[in-house]
């Protein structure tokens, strides 16, 4: 792969916050790789809106590559989570499931059928997957791994040592008015949902219990869940004591050498800033109101950590266009993998790159993606001939590409709704999705599908997932006797009109002139007279014209481009169905 090392030199939002964090880096740890972090909860489908969690830092972390610097996006999984509820409609799961409820992910059984040994794992490695097609690079940290080894033990004594100072600055939120709930965008993250809520039955939502408050929290040593209260502690001996309501199992053990609990969320995430020496990480908007994680982690870091909060930028909602047919398995939440099922990674990227993460934006499931490959199709062209803007040049250099090298793409971009068009009506069927392709430009014909591929392959599953049966296009078997003899002197004469035009504008331009010129020339103007030369009146006729094509090919008011379409049949079959 060709090496992509140069700076974009512009001044869109990945370079300026590029910028930032350089100096802020250097600031703060000369000399050492640049940190930039994201964080996920494995307990579920990691969805779109998690996506942006991913793709904002990555973006800056690509970069900052970019420009020569050493740079390290940590992604922490957050698998030492418990395992808040039983999510609807994920296959091979029912209410059995709730038995493990305060368990950590990684302590969970995997949906049935799952070849991964844990639920934390199966919905992990979906998301390594779409990130790997994403061209993301990244360092995985396991949370599990991180306290069961004892990675943390250090950082859990300080915080246990200075739990009344923690305790402090959280009390400077808890006699506030907990702020209106907000559309999660992290969404919704599991961390700040037990922060929020509550994670044991016996103590409230940042560890405080009738002995006081403790900001670590254990698994219980019997039954495994997190549903404990922490009784009795000693900072010398650290002897902790515990008690468990889910099946009174009570121990002490020596929080020196136990390595079978975390801190809690709001003590936790700014432990890791202070560990990792994160200098960027963004947050969702439930992150940014008063009292949450974030703001509580800007005061504990520093005072209690000797570390600094990251500059984070907020970012805003990810909405989903369409989702005609997405499947129950996924709960009815898209997932980046859902995506690349219907559009190519490029695209994909290219969707978070062209908007600041305060903006939010929507990705589309439904008919938009066909409007949405036609701007990008059109970016391709501004770009490659020197017209595109300079922000929108930037945005497409970081779709296209990373630091390492460009993304494979698809040798010959045809049009998204043709390619779309032809898997409608062919079915799949190659060898007659061939034929059509290659009659679209007799000129220069298509030699083999693989040409356009991968794209073809996204518009045949968007097609197959996303467009409901009613929706689908289905070309009639014989032709529609009754509706012929029906027609005015009119009708049939533009029939005729096509029918003698067809040898001779047998592709896509040339039916596309073809299809749009017989009104015109029964109208008596030239067919290649423009929309300024012609009487508002054509413009019904021309729709009046393609209603009854529609018609007679497929029997209905509309359907795929009358070219495409009249390409996807065939001659010999139009003019049966056309009543020659």
């Amino acid at each position: 792969m060709p090496i992509v090392a140069q700076s974009t030199e512009t001044t869109d939002w990945v370079s300026r916050y590029a910028d930032e964090v350089i100096e802020e880096s250097e600031r703060r740890a000369p000399g050492k790789p640049v940190v930039v972090a994201s964080g996920l909860s494995p307990s579920g489908p990691i969805h779109l809106g998690n996506l942006r969690e991913v793709m904002t830092p990555h973006l800056v972390a690509d970069e900052i590559r970019r420009r020569g610097h050493e740079v390290r996006h940590l992604i922490s999984w957050d698998d030492y989570d418990r395992y808040r509820k039983v999510p609807n409609g994920v296959v091979g799961v029912d209410d059995s499931w709730g038995e493990h409820i305060g368990r950590p992910l990684t302590a969970v059984p995997a949906p049935k059928g799952s070849p991964y040994p844990s639920w934390a794992e199966h919905f992990k490695a979906a998301m390594v997957e779409a990130l790997g097609e994403l061209g993301v690079e990244f360092d995985g940290i396991s949370q599990t791994e991180q306290y069961t080894s004892g990675t943390y033990r250090e950082q859990i004594l300080h915080a246990m040592k200075h739990r009344g100072d923690i305790d402090a600055i959280l009390d400077q939120y808890r006699t506030k008015k907990a702020p209106a709930k907000k559309q999660s965008q992290k969404p919704l993250d599991e961390a700040e949902l037990e922060a929020a809520e509550g994670s044991g039955a016996a103590a409230d939502d940042d560890g405080t219990g009738s002995a006081g408050y403790f900001p670590y929290k254990p698994y219980c040593g019997d039954c495994g869940k997190d549903l404990t209260t922490v009784t009795a502690y000693d900072d010398d001996t650290t002897e902790l004591t515990y008690t468990c309501t889910a099946c009174d199992f009570s121990e002490t053990v020596r929080l020196s050498e136990f390595n079978r609990g975390k801190l809690v969320w709001k003590v936790d995430w700014p432990m890791r800033w202070a560990y990792e020496g994160v200098v960027f990480e963004p947050s969702g908007v439930d992150h940014s109101s008063p009292g949450s994680s974030f703001q509580v982690g800007g005061q504990i870091v520093g005072s209690i950590f000797g570390g600094k909060q990251p500059i984070g930028p907020m970012y805003a909602f990810v909405g989903i266009s369409g989702m005609a047919k997405m499947s129950s398995s996924k709960g009815g939440v898209p997932t980046p993998g859902d995506a690349l099922k219907i559009m190519e990674p490029q695209i994909l990227r290219w969707l978070y790159a062209r908007r600041r993460p305060n903006q939010s934006f929507k990705i589309a499931f439904d008919q938009e993606i066909q409007r949405l490959y036609d701007e990008w199709d059109k970016l391709e062209g501004k770009v490659a001939d020197g017209s595109a803007l300079p922000a929108d040049v930037a945005a497409h250099s970081r779709a296209v590409g990373t630091a390492v090298g460009e993304l494979p793409k698809t040798p010959r971009p045809m049009p998204y709704r043709t390619l779309a068009s032809v898997a409608d009506i062919t079915a799949g069927a190659e060898d007659q999705t061939l034929r059509i392709l290659s009659e679209l430009d007799p000129a220069d014909p298509l030699s083999s599908l693989d040409e356009v591929r991968p794209r073809l392959d996204r518009a045949e599953a968007w097609i197959n997932t996303q467009v409901p049966a009613d929706q689908r296009t289905v070309v009639r078997k014989e032709a529609d006797t009754e509706l012929i003899k029906s027609l005015d002197d009119q009708g049939r004469a533009s029939l005729r009109l096509l029918l003698d035009g067809l040898d001779s504008h047998w592709s896509l331009d040339g039916l596309t002139h073809l299809v749009y010129g017989v009104p015109k020339v029964q109208a008596g103007f030239s067919a290649d007279a423009t929309p300024k030369e012609l009487p508002a009146e054509i413009k019904v006729a021309q729709r009046t014209f393609f209603a009854l094509l529609y018609h007679l090919l497929v029997g209905r008011d509309t359907g795929p481009r009358l070219p495409t379409l009249l390409l996807a049949v065939g001659q010999e079959r139009v003019r049966k169905l056309l009543g020659e």
